[in-house]
């Protein structure tokens, strides 16, 4: 990836995101066992909406998570939820599944799958 272009605008930008927090939670609304975890089962799209954001930002996008809900600070805004190995284990299944449907291009397709499979089991507070 060349200096001047961000993984966010490699692989389309903020649609990009959109549509990647969209596909996730369209399977975590299948999983009784994530959506568990969730304060509003019946009600993902304000999650959807601040992931989208997140991951926006993380990979070079504009600050608006930042601007709207301060610096990301994962662990400290996951520790009231219950997230064991098998939680962890299905926001990484379904992430990836996300993902491989998206199919961006390579590289920035094992990019995003890397930090995933790193994330998701450093969330882990049970």
């Amino acid at each position: 990836m060349s200096e001047e272009q961000t993984l966010y605008d490699a692989v389309g930008g903020m649609p990009f995101f959109e549509r990647l927090s969209e596909r996730f939670y369209e399977r975590v609304a299948t999983d009784e066992v994530l959506l568990s975890t969730y304060p509003d089962p019946k009600d993902l799209s304000e999650a959807r909406r601040k992931l989208a954001l997140f991951l926006a930002q993380y990979w070079g996008g504009p600050s608006t998570y930042h601007e709207q809900r301060g610096h990301p600070a994962l662990r400290m805004r996951h520790a009231p939820f219950a997230i064991d190995e098998d939680v962890a284990s299905r926001w990484l299944t379904h992430m990836r599944a996300a993902v491989e449907e998206l199919d961006p291009p390579d590289p920035h397709k094992g990019e995003l799958l890397e930090y995933f499979s790193m994330a998701a089991p450093a969330l882990r507070n049970r």
